[in-house]
């Protein structure tokens, strides 16, 4: 659309006026006669995916188309004054009307579809029932596929805020587009939260903490603000602080010489401590995986205040839980020698 308006239809205009010179209304007629079949064309590819059937990865294709139309079709700052785009100044004329108001539904078309396509997505994330099981805790894939969608998103900050512009309440663009991408951060958080119900404290920590790293090291930091990322770290810590509580307690209640398969139980990290062997159990807790390096070494520490009681323990010294607990959050079997 942009190079056949551009160069193709701006040529055969300039032919149009040079030959019809001084009778303005025929060489309109004339320009409309040569380009009408062809305009046609692209117009309805265009509105063929604008009314098309929405999904999440269709947004960046009309944000694009979107753009592309705006910058054809709709006044441009040419230094000090105005001026026309190019489809009103190529397409001018009575003769040309029906193209210029085509052009121009089309462009709201896409518009309308993009937007709704962008609400689409955020519920699409908050209802997301994918069955993919994170058995060892870490990063789920729509945590890794949500995040790189929002990232991808801020390489269309100035479209969307011409967007938000036409379809908004009179907020400013840019409160509106931080004010989607927090709902859209919320409905992930909502969805892992569902989906922690079979996993652990473990998993949360690791999967808001990625979305934490991400926000920090892209331009939805300037967006969301200081107080996201805080707020975020906050909820980071307080499930890592659950976590511990609630596996590394218990474990520290049932590795007496009673065993994992005493009576009282409880429930433990990752499942009830009632009839789980004590070799299941090794191997539960050493497959948890911390992907970040930073925070798996704070999640060993904090692990390691909770064992410093070695006379609680038969089969392992201090010196043996200080080396265990030094090789956990890796994902490895507990008889993996460590690399």
């Amino acid at each position: 659309m942009r190079i056949a308006v551009k160069l193709l239809f701006a040529g055969e205009r300039q032919v149009c006026d040079q030959i019809f010179q001084g009778f303005d209304s025929l060489s309109d007629q004339c320009f409309a006669q040569v380009t009408v079949s062809s305009v046609s064309m692209l117009l309805s590819f265009g509105d063929a995916i604008a009314r098309s059937k929405r999904s999440p990865e269709k947004l960046f294709v009309l944000l694009d188309m979107y753009q592309i139309m705006r910058e054809l079709h709709t006044e441009l700052m040419d230094s000090l004054r105005w001026r026309y785009g190019q489809i009103e100044t190529i397409f001018k004329g009575k003769a040309c009307v029906e193209i210029r108001d085509s052009a121009m539904g089309l462009t709201k078309r896409l518009a309308q579809t993009a937007q709704e396509t962008f609400g689409d997505f955020e519920e699409a994330v908050e209802k997301d029932a994918t069955k993919t099981d994170v058995l060892d805790g870490t990063v789920h894939p729509l945590t890794s596929y949500v995040i790189n969608y929002v990232k991808f998103l801020f390489d269309y900050q100035a479209t969307l805020k011409q967007l938000f512009l036409e379809f908004g309440n009179g907020d400013d663009s840019n409160s509106q587009l931080a004010s989607v991408t927090m709902r859209i951060m919320q409905a992930l958080q909502n969805n892992l939260e569902g989906k922690s119900k079979h996993t652990t404290h473990l998993f949360l920590m690791n999967n808001i903490h990625y979305m934490v790293r991400s926000v920090r090291r892209s331009e939805a930091k300037d967006l969301l603000g200081d107080d996201w990322v805080q707020r975020h770290r906050r909820i980071v810590q307080q499930h890592a602080n659950l976590y511990k509580r609630t596996a590394w307690t218990k474990i520290l209640q049932t590795s007496s010489a009673q065993g994992l398969t005493s009576s009282g139980g409880g429930s433990l990290e990752g499942g009830n401590s009632s009839g789980v062997s004590r070799g299941l159990f090794k191997e539960r807790q050493s497959q948890w995986t911390v992907p970040d390096t930073e925070l798996r070494e704070s999640l060993r520490l904090a692990v390691a205040e909770n064992g410093k009681n070695p006379q609680k323990y038969i089969k392992y010294t201090a010196e043996d839980l200080e080396r265990l607990l030094g090789e956990l959050f890796e994902g490895k079997s507990m008889n993996e020698p460590r690399r």
